[in-house]
């Protein structure tokens, strides 16, 4: 079986078309400024790879085509027809409270995305623009969605209620529903099949750290707790977005400083974070790169970073009663060893307990960066969601 997994961005679409037989990538790829003056396309296969640029891409039905015209092209294609395709699976963002699990897509799961655009309203309606354009090309193909929220529809309300007037959740529902799900479901279990261990019986915190990053509190299986909230903003300090803050600093900046909502949000987003701090990069490996040029500034700016990490991970120790596994996934996670070794130093009273050499090793593997004599497992797990999206879609096909 074929599964085509779609990100739809605003503007991008990436691809990968994986053989689920043995779980491998036949082919993948981007396509980027889709209705700007030039697009940037690339698609790559085992034995081929393309880039165009300065290409006229209207829309994602048109960026769709392209994608399956060079899947089935004669010389570089590695299908013969759309038609061995058995599904599509869409990265969704935001399902509200709707779904807890992936869904095929139906009219009324598109009126549910429709609904949840006023809490993502630069995502869904990108998603919805992909589940439109693959209906468009490939109309007799099963497609099924699998959501950035959906994992953590089984926190408790005590987690996912703000202590705001409680109408604002009844009529709103204005509440944390947290992101990343899908990344962090992944890692949880390939960490718990890693250890030979029943994930039903771990408490797990996942660390998802890359441009965006949240920590989520996994116990017995299920997301009790996540740091990102009703949006993507909350939680950890990101790549240019603040994480947690004082709600008054919005305040003041408005009605003390002049700025308009929309240059706030702005700020918060894409201006603040590794960004902000270092007045230098968004990027980690830049500030890396600044901090061992002797850059105040950079290293200030991952000691912040590393203290909100440490910060959250005590907390979720807190509420379920101790941790089993703390695992470190996404860009950052899995290639920044003095991230992690910064992180874990300290905690020797909680039993987590850093092999140095392990931490150092860089792979693709799943590695137990532990001491022989920590209580707690400390793993760098990489992360998949495509592949994530390609399981759970293949089980809805089978079902």
């Amino acid at each position: 079986m074929k599964i085509l997994v779609l990100n739809c961005g605003s503007s991008s679409i990436k691809f990968q078309l994986i053989n689920m037989n043995d779980q491998s990538v036949l082919s993948e790829g981007l396509v980027e400024r889709i209705a700007e003056k030039s697009a940037l396309y690339t698609y790559k296969s085992t034995a081929f790879t393309v880039k165009k640029k300065e290409m006229q891409i209207a829309d994602h039905k048109k960026g769709i085509k392209i994608i399956l015209d060079d899947l089935m092209n004669k010389e570089y294609g590695v299908i013969a027809d759309v038609k061995d395709i058995a599904a599509v699976g869409h990265r969704l963002v935001h399902a509200g409270e709707f779904y807890s699990d992936a869904v095929k897509i139906t009219d009324d799961v598109m009126e549910k995305l429709q609904e949840c655009c006023v809490l993502a309203p630069l995502h869904n309606p990108a998603n919805i623009m992909g589940i439109e354009a693959v209906k468009t090309a490939m109309p007799d193909t099963i497609q099924c969605g699998v959501f950035d929220t959906a994992f953590h529809q089984t926190m408790p309300a005590k987690a996912y209620l703000y202590p705001l007037p409680l109408e604002f959740y009844n009529k709103n529902k204005i509440r944390r529903y947290g992101f990343h799900g899908t990344s962090h479901k992944y890692v949880s279990l390939k960490a718990a099949e890693f250890l030979g261990k029943d994930i039903k019986d771990l408490k797990i915190i996942t660390c998802h750290l890359g441009n965006g990053a949240s920590i989520t509190a996994i116990k017995n299986g299920i997301s009790v707790d996540t740091s990102m909230g009703l949006t993507p903003l909350e939680g950890l300090m990101m790549g240019t977005r603040s994480g947690d803050i004082d709600p008054a600093i919005i305040v003041h900046l408005i009605k003390q400083m002049g700025y308009t909502i929309d240059e706030v949000n702005n700020i918060l987003n894409k201006k603040s974070g590794l960004l902000g701090l270092s007045e230098l990069s968004n990027d980690m490996r830049e500030i890396e790169d600044a901090i061992s040029k002797g850059d105040t500034k950079a290293t200030q700016t991952l000691e912040v970073y590393v203290y909100k990490i440490k910060k959250y991970i005590g907390a979720y120790m807190a509420i379920m009663n101790g941790v089993d596994v703390i695992l470190f996934t996404g860009g950052i996670g899995e290639n920044m060893a003095v991230l992690r070794k910064m992180v874990i130093d300290e905690m020797d009273y909680f039993g987590a307990k850093l092999n140095e050499e392990k931490n150092k090793i860089f792979n693709s593997e799943i590695v137990d960066i532990s001491a022989e004599d920590s209580k707690v497992k400390i793993l760098k797990v990489p992360t998949n969601e495509e592949l994530m999206i390609a399981i759970e879609t293949k089980e809805l096909v089978d079902s």
